[in-house]
């Protein structure tokens, strides 16, 4: 019998599965890139995520909204004082997903 996280969810592999390149994940609570260390979204992801979400640009702005949400509430608990400005978060999360490549 294998392991319940060895089973693809939903048709997608596992992430250990993933090519190196494909492995620009973040890592929480600091929301950074598990790769490359930047900010995450980093490029390399959102071209990912643009390429995955191709064919619905609007299921890419609903998943980086939860996305937002999640990071948002990580990186308060982190550091409160000051407080991760929102107009930032916005613009790391989801201003990049309505427009064509950057």
């Amino acid at each position: 019998m294998t392991a319940p996280n060895a089973s693809p969810v939903h048709g997608r592999q596992p992430l250990s599965n993933l090519h190196p390149v494909h492995q620009h994940l973040p890592r929480r609570p600091s929301w950074l890139c598990r790769v490359c260390a930047g900010t995450w979204p980093c490029p390399l992801a959102r071209m990912l995520l643009r390429t995955e979400y191709r064919a619905n640009r609007v299921n890419l702005s609903v998943y980086m909204a939860g996305m937002l949400f999640d990071a948002t509430a990580d990186l308060m608990k982190l550091n409160p004082e000051p407080a991760p400005d929102p107009g930032e978060l916005f613009n790391r999360f989801l201003a990049w997903t309505g427009r064509g490549p950057e």
